[in-house]
């Protein structure tokens, strides 16, 4: 028994130990945006001087504004009409509308675009009628064709602002920033409940980690929309490339390998649609996550390789690998159980206490960024606050679907790209079950439901058999599957449940 018990408890602690490195990362990103955002205050207050007087003298660069669209019919409308409200100048801005639509789509586009064309702007509609490289794909079709020198990205889902072009082209006074990454705003963040457990996520990336490893000298990325590129860095760095789902990670770490940097401007902000179907939130989680891993596995061996500290190596694995947190966490709820019939290894209560403190670490690290970047945002914070538990629940709920995603990484079939369907929701009073598009059900739903079980009797037991530390770390646990089980169940139920077509690579 004692035989079995040693590789056991090396696997426990592997995954505890693990949980606790992503989880003291967070601490140090928090203080990593503490000690440097004054600096990067005023270095971007400088640059917005420099930027003034080159345009006094060489005037406004051509911009090429690119919008990948895939069956978008309740968005596209939205999207351009937001898009010709900036303000910079027309002559010298050009709108490409990369379409790879299978439904009517095509049609909105081609009426909107007439209109538009009659404004004065210069649109062009570049309808695919395959959908090779999936978005990479349309991106780098575009490109081909685009006339600026600089090239800005949204998604359907963003309202980009009309000064978004006048905030962002100033960074790129240095002539070494290769892209510059908005912050994600939120259109639909009182929808529900859920949507309010998302925007506490996101707020989190935004309002502190991305900032946190640009200011740093950290390599970061960028997000796939609300950003603007160098064109030459894009060109540099080996262009869009679909061997992985997420190309905008990708495209990022290729770039700043090839010395490029990569800013964040956090004032301003581009208000996106939250996703409002369960299945759709764990359908984007886990193309993330897959291409994490895969971009993990195409350019790990390179950033060890390169001239680079080894403080930014060591983050650029925590970054591009951070989604095997779920991994890990499966591993300590499905290893708890039976760690139990260890006798020894919870003899004594130092191993309670070590348990007790790497699990909290681990934990509470994720959850003080978020509390952190509330503070941060919003003057009424305090009533986000109390949002925090649910996010922690939910980021453990979706453990299951996300381990799938990592393990598929590591398989040799790319995967199809499977794009978040958005539905024009502003207000409870919208309704998105009559709408098509929705995300199918998965069964992944039914190992969820078996989680929450296997946590729940690894709760009993443990209080049961009275140990006590670790028990409230399977209470979020055996919450975090139910709940995400419940709201599947749920998001299942209703008319329209007309699935949106797919592509497989």
């Amino acid at each position: 028994m004692e035989l079995v018990s040693y590789p056991l408890i090396g696997i426990y602690l592997f995954a505890l130990l693990s949980l606790f490195a992503y989880g003291i990362n967070c601490y140090i990103l928090v203080l990593l945006y503490r000690f440097h955002r004054n600096k990067a205050r005023h270095k971007e207050q400088q640059c917005r001087e420099l930027f003034r007087a080159e345009v006094a003298k060489k005037g406004l660069p051509r911009v090429t504004i690119q919008l990948p669209l895939f069956n978008e019919r309740y968005m596209v409308e939205r999207l351009l009409n937001g898009v010709t409200m900036t303000s910079y100048p027309k002559e010298l801005l050009e709108i490409q509308v990369l379409d790879d639509s299978t439904d009517d789509t095509v049609e909105i586009v081609r009426k909107a675009i007439s209109n538009y064309r009659k404004q004065g702007f210069d649109i062009v509609h570049l309808h695919r009628g395959d959908r090779q490289g999936y978005k990479a794909g349309a991106l780098e079709a575009g490109l081909a064709r685009a006339k600026g020198e600089f090239v800005a990205i949204f998604d359907a889902d963003f309202i980009p602002p009309p000064e978004f072009l006048d905030e962002t082209l100033p960074y790129f006074v240095d002539p070494g920033v290769g892209m510059v990454q908005t912050r994600w705003g939120h259109i639909n963040p009182d929808y529900s409940l859920f949507t309010r457990v998302q925007s506490l996520g996101i707020d989190g990336h935004f309002g502190v980690e991305q900032p946190a490893r640009t200011w740093g000298g950290l390599f970061m990325n960028f997000n796939g929309t609300a950003g603007i590129w160098r064109r030459k860095a894009i060109e540099e760095a080996g262009g869009w490339q679909h061997d992985t789902l997420t190309e905008d990670m990708d495209l990022s770490y290729r770039a700043q390998l090839k010395g490029w940097k990569l800013a964040f401007s956090p004032s301003i902000v581009c208000p996106a649609e939250l996703p409002v179907q369960i299945h759709a939130f764990k359908a984007q989680q886990h193309r993330w996550a897959k291409g994490s891993i895969q971009t993990a596995r195409k350019l790990l061996g390179r950033i060890l390789r390169a001239r680079i500290p080894f403080f930014v190596k060591l983050e650029a694995c925590l970054h591009l690998t951070h989604y095997l947190v779920h991994p890990l966490m499966l591993i300590v709820v499905l290893t708890s159980l039976p760690m139990l019939f260890t006798q020894w290894f919870y003899a004594s209560l130092s191993y309670h206490i070590m348990f007790l403190s790497l699990i909290t670490l681990a934990t509470c690290g994720p959850s003080s960024l978020y509390f952190y970047s509330q503070r941060l945002l919003y003057r009424d914070w305090p009533n986000n606050i109390k949002y925090l538990p649910l996010l922690i629940c939910l980021g453990t709920g979706i453990a299951v679907s996300n381990t799938k995603a990592v393990l598929e990484a590591f398989g040799k079939h790319t995967g199809t790209f499977i794009r978040t369907p958005k539905y024009d929701i502003w207000s409870r009073a919208d309704n998105w079950r009559k709408k098509i598009y929705r995300s199918p059900q998965s069964l992944l739903s039914i190992l969820e439901f078996l989680m929450g079980c296997y946590a729940l009797l690894a709760l009993i037991l443990f209080l049961t058999l009275r140990k006590y530390f670790i028990s409230p770390f399977l209470v979020i646990y055996t919450l975090g599957f139910f709940s995400v089980f419940a709201l599947s169940i749920s998001h299942s139920t209703g008319r329209g449940r007309r699935k949106f077509h797919q592509d497989d690579r």
